[in-house]
């Protein structure tokens, strides 16, 4: 819909809108307070008068949206709302870092200039140019969270409004924001926002996913409505008895975490058993607020039987975010599992508002709390920089969405660690000396390896050796980014070292083999060896992992590159001679994969990782080594190559089915009897053009399951060979993965 508006209507609903701003903050503003944000508001408007969103709207609109979120939602005070009207001052229009700090001091000016720093690029040619910008992110941390929170802030009101952007654009920022701001938002406590930016990032890489599962959430409103009914009458009695002031809310999970569901225990919307959390919340002063918590748990028990698996107790060891309650899983009514969430207003604001909230009620607590901790170990963790950014996001980002467990030092004090973290991650945790130093552990007084991956409530205590010196081994099993990045950077003096060895033991070979030691020659090494720097071939020579005969069998291949070009040559322009008569499944209306604005053809390669076919949607990822791959849009690795190589991918698309074969895996289940397997196979043979490659099915009491690779001609035909093999008698599940 086009944007049509007056000057004067856009002046009225700029003030009602700045209004609004002032109405909804969740800290109480003092007079002072209120004439800061006046200012800033007064000279974001000035700044701003000239310029319009993609929209048409005023552009004054986004930076009060981005302050509305930071006052409300995020629950920031005064400074924090003046900096969000003013985060794109800077960046946009003729006023500097120097202007804000003689306007509003020192502070605002220093968040406005981190929130400036994010917004450009660092245009590194040796990196990842998102990545660079995501570290570049995470290092303001250093100087304010405050930064981060209303960057945020920033990427929410963008995702808001992503409609009136071109398709591609869409893509990227959506790829990004699920990459990297959502477990970000996660990670401070911004939970209903982090749900948010998921939901509006599938929303944009996977439309038909989100609109699916939206459409049958809101099917079945009604229904849950009628349950939650059932469920809080029930309670009632109970609750009134004891003198509670309580609330029951109902309400559905968000749609990504139950698409992520979907996926991960491979089943559909309807067998996804928690698609529905009921939140009981309760006042009660914050002396006896966990009391309270455990008497409610006690109630709801004696109405529905728990599952003794399914309880999560986060109010005797809250979170790292902060985040603390009760979660229990029970038999409601109609015998249907449902999650129980218990919090007291307290918890529940701490749980809403993350990070704010967690201060507010923290002001007279002396003792470092778990957010706190989290963020002195990021600020560590970011002095000590890798120097490969995307590998440090990678890090980063595997600690923001980490399930805890809890483990004790030998002197009984709790430690907090990511799921699946082993002994070595504890020393590193405990002290980067004690880290490096660490040459074995024990684990409840047994004697175990640093792999030794830890369980909640073990008892830890590292055995330590002088001598002792990382190896690149220990990568492989640490999962925490502080041992990483501290592993990594003790592991980069001995590797340069290693290195200049190798570079003169390399020269010397060449020498003796009479090739020139050139940077053609380096290269030609580094393609061969598939690495990915010189730095890596000559460590390998270094360290003897490359040797004689491997050397040797470059030269032969060297020798005889002239004639496989001329071969590669020949056999790319050969055309294909398939006979045009074939069912119509095979010369259906695709024949060629062309890329970018000018629908090039380019030659290609298809990614292993995903094994796209015609008709599918894909994208081309330009590699380093290996030219131009092809990945579908959902491919698992879509994500992570759209937000760190954003520059490297072309948009792609099918235009005519090719006549080459390509490979497509089927997993097939259901109820056995005997010939169900001759049956199968009986229709995919009598399929014109396709082939079997392998199968593997199996039976267990009564079930089959199993995976079958085919060679197909395009995405029509594995649709129509999927939709007879489930008219198959006792086949109940027929679905394309991605590998055997």
């Amino acid at each position: 819909m086009e944007y049509t508006a007056t000057i004067e209507e856009e002046n009225k609903e700029i003030a009602n809108r700045y209004k609004d701003l002032l109405k909804g903050t969740y800290e109480v503003l003092s007079k002072e307070d209120k004439e800061l944000i006046r200012k800033a508001f007064d000279i974001a408007v000035d700044a701003h008068s000239k310029q319009r969103r993609k929209t048409g709207e005023p552009y004054i609109f986004h930076p009060i949206a981005v302050a509305k979120i930071v006052a409300m939602e995020i629950g920031l005070g005064a400074v924090s709302i003046a900096a969000a009207l003013l985060h794109d001052v800077v960046e946009d229009t003729s006023y500097t870092i120097d202007d804000m700090e003689h306007l509003f001091g020192k502070t605002i000016a220093k968040i406005v200039n981190g929130l400036t720093k994010i917004s450009r690029l660092n245009k590194e040619q040796d990196a990842s140019i998102q990545a660079e910008n995501f570290r570049k992110m995470l290092l303001t941390l250093n100087d304010d969270v405050r930064v981060i929170l209303i960057k945020i802030a920033d990427r929410l009101h963008n995702m808001q409004t992503m409609d009136s952007m071109p398709a591609d654009k869409q893509l990227k920022i959506a790829s990004e924001t699920i990459y990297i701001y959502a477990p970000l938002a996660h990670r401070l406590g911004l939970y209903n926002i982090k749900t948010e930016l998921e939901d509006l990032g599938l929303k944009y890489t996977e439309p038909e996913v989100y609109n699916g599962i939206l459409s049958k959430i809101k099917e079945s409103k009604e229904e849950q409505q009628k349950y939650l009914n059932t469920f809080a009458d029930t309670l009632k009695e109970g609750l009134d008895k004891e003198n509670f002031d309580y609330e029951i809310k109902g309400r559905f999970k968000s749609v990504y975490s139950i698409r992520r569901k979907m996926q991960s225990q491979n089943v559909t919307f309807d067998e996804v058993y928690d698609k529905y959390a009921i939140r009981i919340i309760y006042k009660a002063d914050s002396k006896d607020d966990k009391f309270a918590a455990w008497k409610i748990y006690t109630i709801v028990t004696d109405y529905f039987k728990p599952n003794p698996a399914r309880l999560r107790d986060w109010i005797t060891q809250p979170k790292s975010t902060g985040y603390e309650a009760l979660h229990i899983t029970v038999i409601g009514p109609y015998a249907e599992w449902v999650e129980v969430q218990i919090r007291s207003e307290r918890m529940n604001e701490i749980a809403e508002k993350g990070y704010a909230a967690h201060f507010k009620y923290k002001q007279n607590q002396k003792n470092e709390s778990g957010l706190e901790s989290w963020l002195n170990k990021l600020k560590e963790s970011l002095e000590t920089q890798s120097l490969n950014a995307v590998d440090f996001v990678e890090d980063f980002k595997l600690n923001l969405y980490a399930k805890e467990i809890y483990v004790f030092t030998p002197k009984g004090e709790l430690k907090s660690l990511p799921k699946d973290a082993s002994a070595l991650d504890f020393a590193f945790s405990v002290h980067t000396d004690v880290g490096l130093k660490c040459r074995g552990a024990k684990v409840n007084g047994k004697l175990v390896p640093l792999s030794h991956v830890l369980k909640s409530g073990d008892q830890i205590e590292v055995i330590t050796s002088s001598t002792n010196k990382p190896n690149s081994r220990w990568l492989d099993f640490v999962i925490t980014a502080r041992a990483k990045t501290k592993i990594r950077a003790a592991l980069k003096e001995e590797e340069k070292l290693i290195a200049e060895e190798g570079k003169a033991i390399l020269t010397r070979k060449l020498r003796h083999l009479k090739i020139p030691f050139t940077e053609k020659t380096v290269n030609e090494l580094v393609v061969y060896f598939k690495l990915k720097t010189s730095f890596d071939l000559f460590y390998r020579f270094g360290n003897g992992a490359i040797d004689n005969t491997q050397l040797k069998a470059y030269l032969s291949q060297r020798n005889s590159t002239i004639l496989n070009f001329f071969k590669t040559k020949l056999r790319r322009s050969s055309p294909t001679n398939e006979s045009q008569e074939n069912s119509d499944e095979v010369t259906n209306k695709y024949d060629a994969l062309v890329f970018g604005k000018e629908e090039e053809k380019l030659d290609y390669a298809i990614s292993k990782c995903c094994n796209p076919i015609p008709g599918d949607k894909v994208f081309g990822f330009l590699t380093i080594n290996d030219g131009l791959k092809v990945h579908k849009k959902n491919c698992p690795n879509a994500i992570s190559l759209q937000s760190n190589y954003a520059y490297r991918i072309m948009p792609a698309k099918w235009i005519d089915s090719t006549k080459q074969d390509f490979k497509a895996v089927l997993h097939i289940s259901g109820v056995d009897h005997s010939g169900i397997v001759n049956n199968v196979t009986r229709i995919i043979s009598s399929n014109m053009g396709v082939f079997i490659h392998s199968i593997n099915i199996s039976g267990d009491e009564g079930v089959f399951d199993g995976k079958i690779s085919l060679s197909v001609k395009n995405n029509t035909q594995i649709h129509k060979l999927i939709k007879r093999i489930q008219k198959v008698e006792g086949v109940k599940n027929v679905e394309r993965v991605d590998r055997m």
